[in-house]
């Protein structure tokens, strides 16, 4: 039997590794047989252990990030982590690196990245803090680097997606595909609400958000939010005030842009209506 991952094999925002035990149990409440399609695949965690709990079921996991060029390249990552392993070596653990060690750091990945592909995102897992990512090289001379850089290398997983059939597109041309076919469940974890996370290629808007609900009706499904969405409290309280329609309908608005630091900003928006 293939080796279950729990977690994913490589650094992902929202992988469900914490969910890993409870999606397992949730699985085992539809047909063996079914047809898994995983919309907003990201790391391929849930496909992953679909396909280890379901081995008799078809899974389709939407690889939209790429996360497969990632693992493709273990090695080349591996290899310069282990560079970058010793160009550190007298740095303390966690904390700043020297800003001379930082840019032979550069160097080494700007000369990396003219003969294939870098990581940049498993590699801000070892030079940035926690839970912070880049995704080029640009972005990542931008940031303080950290001592946090792996001390062994990350393990070869081959067959981590043995078995599952990958697609690389829009979910809404994905779900079109299985939306009529029988015996379908669809699993949807989009990222997370108005933020721009490192290793998504996507910023997500609450229309965004809101589009996703409208494929899940009548259908099965195994669905993923979190608290600060609160989109559950949004849905209840549209199925408390059904006739209220959209007050903003005939609103005007007025936008002004606001600045947090150099990489940080929002919009503020007003929204006025006078009598008709």
């Amino acid at each position: 039997m293939k080796k279950e991952h729990l977690s994913a094999p490589l650094p992902f925002v929202g992988q469900k590794r914490m969910f890993a035990a409870k999606f397992k149990e949730v699985l085992k409440q539809y047909p063996d047989d079914a047809v898994f399609v995983d919309l907003f695949g990201g790391s391929g965690l849930l496909s992953h252990i679909t396909r280890h709990e379901k081995s008799k079921a078809t899974v389709i996991y939407n690889d939209f990030d790429n996360y497969r060029q990632r693992l493709e390249n273990i090695g080349r990552t591996n290899t310069l982590l282990a560079e970058i392993r010793d160009m550190v070596k007298g740095c303390p653990r966690d904390k700043r690196i020297p800003e001379a060690i930082k840019q032979a750091i550069i160097a080494r990945l700007w000369c990396e990245e003219k003969s294939g592909f870098v990581d940049y995102i498993t590699l801000s897992a070892s030079l940035l803090f926690s839970m912070k990512y880049c995704l080029s090289l640009e972005e990542l001379k931008k940031e303080t680097f950290y001592n946090n850089v792996r001390k062994t290398d990350y393990p070869s997983c081959d067959d981590y997606l043995a078995g599952i059939e990958t697609i690389s597109c829009d979910y809404k041309v994905l779900f079109e595909k299985y939306k009529d076919i029988p015996n379908v469940v669809f699993l949807v974890d989009p990222p997370y609400l108005s933020t721009e996370t490192g290793t998504y290629n996507m910023y997500w808007k609450l229309s965004d958000y809101l589009d996703v609900l409208t494929i899940l009706c009548d259908r099965q499904y195994v669905y993923f939010t979190s608290n600060k969405s609160s989109i559950v409290e949004l849905c209840d309280w549209i199925d408390r005030h059904k006739t209220i329609g959209n007050p903003f309908k005939e609103a005007q608005r007025l936008e002004f842009n606001a600045h947090m630091n150099y990489n940080s900003s929002y919009t503020d928006i007003m929204l006025y209506k006078k009598a008709a």
